[in-house]
């Protein structure tokens, strides 16, 4: 199992979009690979639930969140080896640990954890909460975007990750993206 949890190498800058439900990670994933003619891995965690929310008429629990990260990685490892330069991430391992934590009690299980800290990322982009909240079957916290925030925020500070707040609309936000890829691929 943990050989699932690896990420494989790849010849490409990985970007992930970070942060609490609802702040426009998936826009700006789809966005930013439009913008640079590359892929996009969602989050897998989404049909995942979503399904089982259409079957079962059930939330996420403690049992979810091993094939959740095996899915993931598996789709992340996957698209790495089809992209040349960028690689957007609507999500990581990390951000299933802050979830893990938040949700049950600050446990998280151990080999998420340890993969959600070994597992390396060129940069983070944090969405911050000034976006409209937008109802789901899986959104569950409109009143907690703030606590939310700052778990996800100390969580790439405790971790040292390279990490840009990105705030403002969704061309703000986009364009403030494009300049730090843009950096980062200057730089290789």
């Amino acid at each position: 199992m943990e050989k699932k949890l690896k990420q494989q190498p790849a010849d490409c800058i990985k970007v992930v979009l970070f942060g609490p439900e609802s702040t426009g990670k998936t826009t700006l994933s789809r966005q930013l690979a439009e913008h640079y003619k590359t892929l996009w891995v969602p989050e897998y965690a989404r049909e995942y639930l979503q399904y089982k929310w259409d079957k079962e008429q059930k939330v996420c629990e403690p049992k979810d969140l091993l094939p959740i990260v095996i899915g993931q990685m598996q789709l992340e490892n996957e698209l790495a080896n089809q992209v040349n330069s960028v690689l957007i991430c609507d999500t990581d391992l990390l951000e299933t640990k802050v979830y893990s934590e938040a949700y049950y009690i600050g446990i998280c299980d151990p080999i998420l954890n340890k993969y959600a800290l070994e597992n390396s990322y060129d940069l983070y982009f944090l969405t911050y909460i000034d976006t409209p909240w937008e109802a789901d079957d899986l959104r569950d916290k409109p009143n907690e975007r703030e606590k939310m925030f700052k778990a996800f925020e100390e969580a790439l500070i405790k971790y040292n990750r390279p990490f840009v707040l990105l705030k403002g609309d969704k061309k703000a936000r986009l364009k403030n993206a494009i300049a730090h890829i843009d950096k980062l691929l200057e730089s290789r």
